[in-house]
């Protein structure tokens, strides 16, 4: 059986990747149909890419697609 390797940070290191993400990163939820996170997470892979990076690649493709601006 393969084991997990886990990555353990210290509170400092915690307190300072949360410090960093709150200044440089926004967040949203997308909610999908039960199973399909899986199927998106597959093809992403299959790209080679995270389902994070996957999702704002498609979102970049489709609004430049459609000619979509503010």
């Amino acid at each position: 059986m393969e084991s997990e390797k886990r990555i353990y940070y210290t509170p400092t290191q915690a307190k300072a990747s949360k410090k960093y993400l709150t200044e440089t990163v926004e967040e949203f939820k997308v909610r999908v149909p039960k199973g399909d996170k899986e199927y998106y997470k597959a093809i992403a892979a299959r790209s080679g890419e995270s389902l994070n990076s996957f999702t704002i690649r498609a979102l970049k493709y489709l609004i430049e697609a459609e000619k979509l601006s503010l």
